[in-house]
Parts: structure tokens; C-alpha cells; sequence
């Protein structure tokens, strides 16, 4: 017998007042939690900026071909709090712990997966022909970082449940821990202090894994012993995989996965390709990639609510709700896109000084800084209205989008720009901005035709 959700007991007010301050109660720890998980590899970056361009590079190739393994994993996990969503919404509570159980199974699976693909990620490299100097730091990052798949995926699985279910702080509580435990790791493991010996690029990903595994533990107490999560039963019982209830996530996750691997693979790729050009060329795309990331997060941190808004409002079956929460959720997007933009036109050099000052690497990320400001808009657009389509478990034809946006039109005209008309890492960012809009269009318009309310019917 089902009970009724402590979270939702009755329905939600319907002004714009309340639904602002709602999402934003809800995305502002994930908002956080974003930044700081993304911080990680800002101080990373930042840090081996003073080692040299070499290990700059590293990290620059060895994170991205990382990151295209991880946005897989965690787009077919970003379904656990659609679902759990849902679930709660609709009062079901008796439900929850089951389903996030079974997640635990799928991502133990993809856990191995991950740790696999990164250990082998020396041929992308070599397809790539980043240069030999470059690759052979880089692969010993992934080698290290690796270690940590199965605490990060983990965390995964229970930040999204806890999402799910209305309660967005831990996200936050675990990305300021690893924050402020990744400064202190990578000074001693990258720069050699306290007697360590000097690992450079490596050091940081060692300091990553470690990392990985005080936010699991840290996530996996507090979804142990707070009150909240009792009445979802997780830790009441031991349950063995069961195919149909993996199968259902697969089915739901999947798409996801592929459409946030699609978008996530194009800036990898982006990033492997522009290493082709340079040791130069890579550090520099790494300095305005890593900003443009940085920023990135506050608008996924918005998706991440509207998914969790507009699931539980279906979930207590208010159509019109999920379209309320949808429309503000991207309007919010919006507005913070045109802040960002402004900020990067009118403070490029001080953004660039903070991660590098050789005069080379220097100038060409002040130019690539311009194209980062003009796709922040189609960015902040076609994130936030995919959460909102994630809310409505619409999957399959976002996923489509995706194709036809990130690698049809991005990455075609991208590559065509950098080496058939040599325009550099410049023509490689106008391909993502081509992309970018092509993707906001699609799913925008995806969302309006979705959250359309249903004809009224009237007999004459």
C-alpha cells in the first residue's frame, strides 16, 4: 500500500512567485554542488598551468577523453531522479527504495565500464595523434583517476535519489568537501610537498580519486542517517538484481546517456582535435573551455530542478504545473546566460590571467573567450529545456535532437572550419556555436509541442 510523500502533501501554489523561489530553493545547492564538482578540474587546470604547458596539455586531453566516458554514465543515471521524482510526486514512497536499489546494481555495472574504458584510453589518443609528449602524461592521469569510477558513481546514484525526492543540500555538502579536499591533495601529490615525490598532471589525478571516495562515504551516511530518507526503506533490505526493474532504467537512462554523451563528445572531440594543432592551441582551448564549463554549471544546476519540478508536478498528475515549472525553469536559464555573456565580453584578460601568462597561450584564449560569450545563450536554452523534457521521461527524441545538432551541423562544420579552411581552434568554436543553437531550437521547440495542454472537446 502506498503512502503519502512528506514532501508533497498538498499541491503546490501556482504563482510565479512561488515557483521562482522553489526552483531556486532547489538549484541553488545543485547550483553549488555543480560548481564546485567542476571547480575540481578549474583547480586542476589552474594548477598545472604553473607546471608547464606540457602538463596543462595532459590534463587538458586526459580529462576530456575521461569526460566523455563519465557524461555517458551519468546521463543514463540522470533517469534515477526523473524517476524518483515521479515516484514521490505520485505519493509512492513504498517504491523509491526498491528502484534506487536496483540503480545501485546498473551502477556498479557502469562503474567497471568506466574504470575499463579510461584504463584503454591511450587509442583515442593515438587516432587523435596528440602529440606523443602530451599523451603519455595524459594516460597516466586516466590510469589514476580511474581508481575512483566506482566511488563516483556511486555518489551518483544516491545524490539523484536524494535530488529526486526534494532534497538538493547533500549535493552541495559533498561538492564543497571535495573542493576543499581536492586544493590541499593536489598541492602535495602535483608540486611534491610533505615529502611526496612531484607527480605533476598525474598527482592530479590521484588526488581526484581520493577525492571520489570521501564523497561517496560522505553521501552514503548522511542517505543512511537522516530522517528524511526513512520512509523510502533503501537500507531496509538486501535486494538482488532484478532484470526488469534494470531493464526499465536502461530503457529510460540510455537516451539520456547517449544524448549527454552526444553533447559532451562534441567538446572532447573538440578538444582532441585542436590538440592535433599544438601544444599552444590545446592549452589555450583548455583555458576558455575550462571558463565556459565553469559557468556552464549554474544552468545545469537549473536543469537538474526543472527535472525534479516538472516530474513531481506529473507525478501529482498537474499537467499544467510541469508546464508552469518548465517555462520559468528555462526563463531562469536565460537570464543568468545573458549575465554570463556579459561578464566574459567585458572582463576576457583578467578571466585568462587567472589560469595562465605565457604570451602565446594568453592571447589566443582572450580571442577564444569571445565565441565562448556567444554561445552561452543557445547553451543556458537547450540545457534547461532538456531537463524539463527529462521531467516528462521524454527521452528518445531529445537523443535525436542531439545527433542531428552536436555532430551533423556542430561537429561537421567545426572541423571543416579548423583544417579544410585553416582557421585554428577558432573555426572548431564556431562549429559549437552552430551546434549549440541548432540543439536549443530542437529542444525548445520539443518542449512547447510537449507541454501543450490538451484540447477541450465540446459536443454541439
Amino acid at each position: 500500500m502506498s503512502t503519502t510523500s512528506p514532501s508533497h502533501p498538498v499541491p503546490a501554489p501556482t504563482s510565479l512567485g512561488y515557483e521562482v523561489k522553489r526552483t531556486l530553493w532547489l538549484a541553488g545547492p545543485l547550483i553549488v554542488g555543480q560548481l564546485t564538482n567542476f571547480g575540481m578540474n578549474f583547480v586542476d587546470t589552474v594548477m598545472a598551468g604553473r607546471l608547464g604547458t606540457i602538463d596543462l596539455g595532459a590534463i587538458a586531453v586526459g580529462s576530456s577523453v575521461w569526460a566523455a566516458g563519465f557524461l555517458f554514465v551519468l546521463g543514463i543515471l540522470l533517469a534515477v531522479s526523473a524517476a524518483v521524482s515521479r515516484l514521490d510526486g505520485a505519493g509512492e514512497t513504498d517504491k523509491v527504495g526498491e528502484f534506487v536499489r536496483q540503480a545501485l546494481w546498473l551502477g556498479l555495472v557502469l562503474a567497471l565500464g568506466l574504470w575499463a574504458y579510461a584504463r584503454s584510453g591511450g587509442w583515442v589518443m593515438r587516432m587523435m595523434e596528440v602529440e606523443p609528449a602530451v599523451s603519455t602524461v595524459a594516460m597516466a592521469y586516466l590510469k589514476a583517476i580511474s581508481w575512483g569510477a566506482p566511488a563516483l558513481v556511486g555518489m551518483l546514484v544516491l545524490r539523484f535519489f536524494s535530488e529526486g525526492t526534494g532534497k538538493t543540500g547533500p549535493t552541495m555538502y559533498v561538492g564543497v568537501l571535495g573542493i576543499l579536499c581536492n586544493i590541499p591533495l593536489n598541492a602535495v601529490l602535483m608540486f611534491g610537498l610533505l615529502g611526496f615525490p612531484k607527480m605533476g598532471a598525474v598527482g592530479a589525478g590521484w588526488a581526484t580519486t581520493i577525492v571520489f571516495w570521501l564523497q561517496f562515504m560522505a553521501m552514503a551516511l548522511w542517505v543512511i542517517y537522516r530522517p528524511h530518507y526513512q520512509p523510502y526503506a533503501l537500507m531496509r533490505r538486501f535486494s538482488w538484481p532484478d532484470r526488469r526493474e534494470i531493464i526499465a532504467l536502461v530503457r529510460l537512462g540510455l537516451p539520456i546517456g547517449i544524448m549527454v554523451f552526444l553533447e559532451g563528445g562534441l567538446f572532447v572531440a573538440s578538444a582532441l582535435l585542436i590538440g592535433t594543432l599544438g601544444a599552444v592551441q590545446v592549452a589555450a582551448h583548455q583555458v576558455a573551455m575550462n571558463y565556459a564549463g565553469l559557468v556552464f554549471m549554474v544552468p545545469v544546476g537549473l536543469a537538474g530542478a526543472i527535472t525534479v519540478r516538472v516530474g513531481n508536478a506529473l507525478g501529482r498528475e498537474d499537467p499544467m504545473g510541469a508546464r508552469r515549472a518548465g517555462r520559468i525553469g528555462i526563463g531562469m536559464a536565460m537570464c543568468f546566460a545573458f549575465l554570463s555573456a556579459g561578464v566574459i565580453l567585458a572582463f576576457p584578460e583578467t578571466i585568462v590571467s587567472l589560469y595562465t601568462q605565457e604570451a602565446e597561450v594568453f592571447e589566443l584564449a582572450v580571442s577564444l573567450l569571445f565565441f565562448a560569450a556567444l554561445f552561452q545563450l543557445a547553451d543556458g536554452l537547450q540545457v534547461a529545456a532538456a531537463g524539463a523534457l527529462r521531467g516528462y521521461k521524454d527521452t528518445k527524441r531529445p537523443m535525436i535532437y542531439s545527433v542531428i545538432a552536436y555532430w551533423l551541423v556542430g561537429m561537421s562544420l567545426g572541423a571543416y572550419l579548423t583544417f579544410s579552411q585553416g582557421m585554428g581552434p577558432k573555426g572548431m568554436w564556431m562549429g559549437i556555436i552552430a551546434g549549440l543553437t541548432v540543439a536549443a531550437v530542437l529542444l525548445g521547440g520539443r518542449f512547447v509541442r510537449l507541454s501543450q495542454p490538451a484540447p477541450i472537446h465540446t459536443s454541439h
